[in-house]
C-alpha cells in the first residue's frame, strides 16, 4: 500500500507590504469571481446569519457578501496589511464587516460562534493545516458549514495556463500569475485525498471533497 505523502508543517506567514498590495491588485481584476460568489451564498444563508472568511485578503468576497444581506461578518487574516486594507475598504464602501488579524491555527474567537465559514484561495498557505481545520471545526456553531475553495495539487500544467487564460488579466499580471501557479502555488496545494487524510483528524461530523476544474470545493459540517 503506498503512503500518502504530506506537505510539512512549517510556520505561518502572510503576505505584507507591496507583496499584499500586488495580490490585492491583482484579485481586483477577477472581481466577477467575488460578486458570483457573493451572490451564492446570499441566497443560501439565513438572514442574520454568522459568516466567518478565513484569509479574506483585501475583503472582496465578505465585502460583496455585507452588501447583499443582514449578515455578521467577520474576516481573519495574519497580514497585517490585509487587516487595515480590508478594514478601509468596508468603511469606504459603508458595509459592516470585522477585520481581525489572527492564525488560521489559533483563531483569535469563541468557540461555536458562526453558522458558515469560508475560505478561499488560501487553505494551502497555512503552516499547520490540520490545527487550521481542527479551528474552524471549533469556532463553528453545532452544525455549522465550512467550505474551503481551493487549487488542487495534482492539476496539471496544461489546466492551469487554461485556467490563468481565462481569468482575463493584464499580460504582466498574467505571467506573474502562471509563474506563481508553477514555482509555488502548486507546491503547496493539496489533493483530494490528502484533504480527506487531514479532515479525518477533525471532529467534523460530515465530510465531502469535490473535484472541480483545477479546484477542490472542501465542505464540512460540524
Amino acid at each position: 500500500m503506498t503512503t500518502l505523502a504530506m506537505p510539512r508543517t512549517r510556520r505561518d506567514s502572510g503576505m505584507e507590504g507591496m507583496v499584499a498590495k500586488w495580490y490585492a491588485s491583482n484579485t481586483a481584476e477577477m472581481m466577477n469571481q467575488y460578486v458570483e460568489l457573493a451572490d451564492r451564498f446570499a441566497r443560501e444563508l439565513a438572514h442574520g446569519s454568522t459568516v466567518l472568511e478565513v484569509a479574506p485578503g483585501p475583503g472582496y468576497f465578505s465585502i460583496e457578501l455585507a452588501r447583499r444581506g443582514n449578515f455578521n461578518i467577520t474576516g481573519l487574516d495574519l497580514s497585517h496589511t490585509f487587516v487595515k486594507m480590508a478594514a478601509k475598504h468596508a468603511a469606504k464602501e459603508g458595509v459592516q464587516v470585522r477585520f481581525v488579524q489572527g492564525s488560521a491555527s489559533n483563531m483569535p474567537l469563541q468557540a461555536n460562534s458562526f453558522d458558515f465559514l469560508l475560505c478561499r484561495a488560501a487553505f494551502k498557505n497555512f503552516g499547520q493545516p490540520v490545527s487550521a481545520l481542527q479551528e474552524m471545526c471549533r469556532v463553528l456553531k453545532p452544525s455549522g458549514r465550512a467550505l474551503i475553495i481551493d487549487l488542487k495539487g495534482d492539476a496539471s500544467p496544461s489546466e492551469i495556463r487554461r485556467q490563468v487564460n481565462e481569468m482575463h488579466l493584464t499580460p504582466i499580471n498574467r505571467f506573474l500569475t502562471q509563474l506563481a501557479f508553477r514555482h509555488f502555488l502548486l507546491r503547496r496545494a493539496y489533493t483530494k485525498q490528502q484533504f480527506e487524510k487531514m479532515l479525518a483528524q477533525t471532529a467534523f461530523s460530515r465530510t465531502e471533497v469535490v473535484e472541480s476544474g483545477i479546484g477542490l470545493e472542501v465542505w464540512m459540517t460540524k
